[in-house]
């Protein structure tokens, strides 16, 4: 299997798009989307899991990617407790928070997988990598 080289292609990405749109999705019902600070919130840490992981892609060493991964997994903790908050209130049923707390909780899995592969790897990422013109 080739170098990733997008962040398009990362599971963990994927899985935080997927997180997104069920955030996304959930807030716009009633009447949890009348809740404007805790809808704006939740859809905010859930971008947030997203544009970290693609923030790295542009930066591109491996030890401020690891940073930006420790503000996604946060993220996505927010996320969760957010969902709480939105059960506590009755604006979602148990059954979709389950769902969307299971979608989190795997975006965090993924996080963790690639910290903890990063942490063991002694590639310092691709600006660090050798030129090949040198």
């Amino acid at each position: 299997m080739g170098a990733i080289t997008r962040f398009e292609d990362t599971e963990g990405w994927k899985k935080a798009r997927e997180l997104n749109r069920a955030v996304y999705q959930v807030t716009r019902g009633e009447p949890f989307a009348r809740d404007f600070a805790l809808r704006d919130q939740i859809r905010r840490a859930s971008i947030s899991v997203m544009s970290n992981i693609a923030e790295r892609y542009e930066r591109d060493g491996n030890a401020e990617f690891r940073q930006l991964l420790y503000v996604a997994k946060g993220s996505a903790g927010e996320v969760r407790s957010q969902l709480c908050a939105a059960l506590d209130a009755e604006y979602i049923d148990e059954m979709t928070f389950r769902r969307m707390t299971a979608l989190a909780r795997d975006t965090t899995r993924l996080l963790v997988g690639l910290i903890r592969y990063l942490e063991r790897s002694d590639l310092g990422g691709r600006k660090y990598a050798p030129n090949d013109s040198e």
